[in-house]
């Protein structure tokens, strides 16, 4: 199915520009690794808990995986993919002192 597809295309991009292995995101999410290659090459279809798994992970909204890229256009790849390492670099941080000193770090370069 074309959806299962994108959904696993997707995964594999996430899973990419975060720089993690088959073997690390599986380990993440508590499945094997070829279970997890089975849902990117979309042999088969990710339930929706592990949809949601997945969303939390790398800090997106669920409907985000099942978008089909537009190669042609749309926002730069080159800025998605750095938003998303730094979603994946927040989202593995457990000190909230750490957090909200990142979060005062990024007010201050975005000039807010």
């Amino acid at each position: 199915m074309a959806a299962d597809l994108a959904v696993g295309a997707n995964v594999r991009q996430l899973r990419a520009n975060a720089g993690l292995t088959l073997s690390e995101l599986a380990e993440a999410l508590g499945i094997s690794h070829q279970q997890l290659q089975k849902y990117e090459t979309g042999a088969n279809r990710i339930s929706a808990g592990m949809l949601y798994e997945l969303a939390r992970f790398f800090v997106i909204p669920v409907d985000q995986l099942f978008e089909v890229s537009d190669a042609g256009g749309g926002e730069d790849t080159e800025l998605i993919r750095a938003r998303r390492k730094c979603h994946a670099v927040i989202d593995q941080m457990d000190s909230k002192s750490k957090l909200e000193a990142m979060a005062k770090v990024l007010r201050a370069m975005s000039g807010d």
